[in-house]
């Protein structure tokens, strides 16, 4: 994005909502209530107009059946006007990360000066759908042309065809390898062999630093959010302070329940949220002039075997840190999205192992080792939840503000994708 020829990219500011995780039932908020309320205190404070944007770029793997293309539904709720063009896009897992790289690769080619892009997903409006055998009686009950024909096909109508299909276990199951992600973290866990006992403590420990970043006020990205009924959310409510090893210890796995590892304990929570970032070139910092965040350096995407999709940010990195000249060392803070602690682990021991860095990664030698102090630091997926299509955007919105808080300089964001994809960003922040 910084080469000769392209333009800087800015980042100048972020909001999100509070992560909250799913109950027993839908959510307070849909998909594009939960993006409207990060964008508008965002747009709100900002000293140009919304319909300036040039255009309004979103993340969502499930938006709901009134939310077809919901950066456009968005955008026009946030008053961006009938002209500013805005469109959805869909890397699973890595979406909201896939629209701040589509947005900044507008802005470094020059065809827009400034974009609001984001991600937003309300998982626990992920819909319930009919079997292919309820379909096909449908069909046959609306092409029935008399009473007799009706009672005919009602006699065909079997119990059976009433068992509904749960579209998020659909959606978190590969269909190329068939496996659950659940199950690809018990492929790493074995394949690194990582103990339980590892991830539980990983798990505990992003408890504690959500509850120590909560208690010191280090997410001030999150904006305060209200329902219809007036109660309002302001910190992400998954947090367990009572979490403990011991209690850890007591959770039986989920995915392989004979011997396996992975508990609801040590994997990201099913949650609902959005982050939305504004993005902006040199002209529009210096036309409007505004404040910088940091900038986004460069972002690059990798694939890998499906079955092990949750090693996507041990290859994802590698180019991005080549492509910059820089080493692991060079790079102050880090934030790798938990899906499982497993995953986060299983790309800590990759990283480590020569074998595997030369075999599956191309490297001469082992690519390094990262300091548990620069990783996370302020929790992550398993203590504030993953809605799929924000949790690309969080990441790097938040990393921006652990820089500036720190000062420090340069951060890396990445995350697996299912279905065996990376993705990793660069950034860095201004000093100033």
């Amino acid at each position: 994005m910084n080469s000769n020829n392209k333009k800087t990219v800015y980042v100048i500011d972020g909001a999100r909502t509070p992560f909250l995780k799913t109950k027993d039932k839908p959510g307070p908020f849909s998909a594009s209530d939960l993006a409207f309320c990060a964008g508008r205190p965002l747009l709100a404070r900002q000293p140009f107009e919304p319909s300036q944007l040039d255009e309004v770029i979103l993340g969502c793997v499930m938006p709901g059946p009134n939310e077809a293309n919901i950066a456009r539904v968005v955008a026009l709720r946030l008053g961006c006007g009938k002209k500013v063009p805005a469109w959805t896009v869909q890397r699973n897992c890595a979406s909201g990360m896939q629209a701040l790289d589509c947005a900044a690769q507008s802005i470094s080619s020059g065809r827009s000066n400034l974009v609001l892009a984001g991600g937003t997903e309300a998982m626990s409006h992920a819909p319930v759908l009919l079997s292919h055998a309820m379909l096909n009686w449908l069909s046959q009950w609306r092409g029935a042309k008399c009473w007799k024909e009706r009672l005919k096909v009602l006699s065909r109508l079997r119990p059976g065809h009433l068992k509904p299909v749960i579209a998020l276990l659909k959606g978190l199951t590969d269909p190329i390898v068939e496996l659950n992600m659940g199950h690809t973290a018990e492929i790493l866990a074995d394949k690194f062999q990582i103990t339980r006992e590892e991830m539980d403590a990983f798990a505990l420990k992003s408890h504690q630093r959500l509850a120590e970043a909560q208690d010191n006020g280090h997410l001030s990205e999150i904006e305060t959010i209200y329902d219809h009924d007036g109660k309002f959310y302001d910190q992400d409510d998954g947090l367990r302070r009572d979490s403990s090893l011991e209690r850890l210890a007591k959770l039986k796995p989920i995915f392989d329940r004979g011997i396996g590892k992975v508990t609801a304990g040590n994997s990201s929570q099913v949650t609902d949220g959005a982050a939305l970032l504004i993005l902006a070139s040199d002209e529009a910092v210096k036309k409007y002039n505004l404040p910088v965040l940091g900038k986004m350096v460069d972002c690059k995407w990798t694939g890998l075997d499906p079955s092990q999709m949750g090693l996507g940010p041990a290859h994802a990195v590698v180019p991005l840190l080549k492509a910059n000249e820089l080493t692991p060392d060079q790079v102050d803070h880090w934030e790798i999205n938990e899906a499982f602690a497993t995953q986060v682990l299983a790309c800590l021991a990759a990283w480590k192992d020569e074998e595997y860095c030369k075999k599956e990664l191309g490297l001469d030698g082992i690519f390094g080792e990262i300091s548990s102090e620069t990783l996370n630091v302020d929790g992550g997926g398993i203590s504030l939840g993953h809605p799929i299509g924000a949790s690309g955007a969080r990441i790097v919105l938040h990393l921006l503000h652990v820089l500036k808080r720190e000062k420090a300089t340069r951060g890396v964001a990445t995350l697996c994708i299912g279905g065996g994809q990376g993705g990793a960003v660069l950034i860095e922040a201004l000093k100033d």
